[in-house]
């Protein structure tokens, strides 16, 4: 996630060849930040765009002469791509500054599991360039290549995890009555967890809960002394992602009154809700419009972007770009469309010369 020696030292070679008279390093530990002054006098508005450099631990399966050399990594979202659709916009517009104000290039690493936009917001980036409003982009698969979307509101889920630890009391398992068993007790709590969502929460809501793993014993004959469980919740508000975690408590404190095992939640809050601002996804359709663009109405999705957590310090806003015919994000078989990183560039030097300030 933070450790991308080969990546950051491209971006850095990349930009310096550029031209880019400002960049700063190690920002929130491993960022990378450039600026770009525009030469249309007048105007100070400071416009940032983001794109994630870091790759995931899955081992590549596409079969391309290009694939991860590196076992166990793999840019399975396609950040190498929004990697170079910046560099791509950044190389443009410093041999084009017929731009108002200035752009701030964001790189940022630890998108995946991480909390690189938090690290580089806390590290003051946006205080120290005087960032007005920032954007972000993300390719997906299943969208024709060159096309785009977005809406305003939430987009994309918040997403928490969480880990329930059950503490039984082991026994032989020819006296189970002698013991508490956590197994037992787990397979009531995924039951009643599986209810939550259809039960508990207004079905109105937006939100779901998965289980991810249950882990308990070692050997056929005897009953453990633990069990645990883990899951995600992705929700679209903030008050679902309440709503949800008293009602995982809940189930918890049920399920250990009625089987006497001790149970512990362990609630985690990941990323917030990625939520675009009405004035950002205008100027975006606008400056859409002004170069013949057009950009489509997104449908909500449940996975989750640490990109929200700029989207909560500035207004701005998220878009897609079709990546066309590939194999799921996240998915060993993913394969980056090289063709979206003309659609990409074209939005954000869309944004950078037609946007309205």
């Amino acid at each position: 996630m933070y450790d991308l020696p080969e990546t950051r030292a491209f971006v850095l070679e990349r930009l310096h060849a550029f031209g880019c008279a400002t960049i700063h390093e190690q920002v929130g530990r491993a960022g990378i930040v450039a600026v770009i002054e525009g030469n249309l006098s007048g105007n100070t508005n400071t416009l940032a765009i983001r794109a994630d450099m870091d790759a995931l631990p899955i081992d590549e399966q596409t079969g391309r002469s290009y694939r991860s050399r590196t076992a166990g990594q793999m840019h399975a979202c396609g950040h190498d791509g929004h990697t170079a659709i910046l560099l791509a916009t950044g190389c443009y517009l410093a041999q084009h500054r017929h731009f108002p104000g200035r752009v701030v290039l964001v790189f940022q690493p630890a998108e995946e599991g991480g909390f690189g936009a938090r690290d580089m917001l806390d590290a003051g980036f946006i205080e120290t360039f005087g960032i007005s409003e920032i954007y972000g982009l993300h390719n997906l698969p299943g969208r024709p290549i060159g096309t785009y979307a977005t809406r305003v509101g939430p987009l994309l889920a918040a997403s928490d995890r969480f880990e329930i630890t059950i503490t039984g009391h082991g026994t032989h398992a020819a006296t189970p009555h002698l013991g508490v068993d956590p197994i037992a007790a787990g397979a009531t709590l995924v039951s009643r967890i599986n209810t939550i969502v259809s039960r508990q929460i207004n079905p109105l809501s937006h939100c779901v809960i998965s289980l991810g793993s249950f882990n308990a014993g070692k050997t056929h004959n005897v009953i453990p002394k633990t069990a645990k469980l883990t899951g995600t919740v992705r929700a679209l508000s903030t008050t679902t992602q309440t709503d949800i975690r008293a009602a995982l408590q809940r189930v918890c404190d049920g399920v250990a009154s009625e089987t006497s095992a001790e149970i512990d939640l362990d609630y985690r809050l990941g990323h917030p809700v990625t939520e675009n601002q009405q004035c950002s996804v205008d100027t975006l359709r606008h400056a859409a419009e002004r170069a013949s663009l057009k950009i489509d109405e997104a449908p909500l999705h449940m996975f989750s972007e640490d990109f929200s957590f700029m989207l909560q310090a500035r207004p701005g806003a998220f878009i897609f770009t079709g990546n066309g015919a590939s194999a799921p994000l996240h998915d060993p078989a993913y394969d980056f469309n090289d063709a979206a990183i003309i659609a990409g560039v074209k939005a954000w030097l869309a944004l950078a010369y037609f946007r309205e300030i």
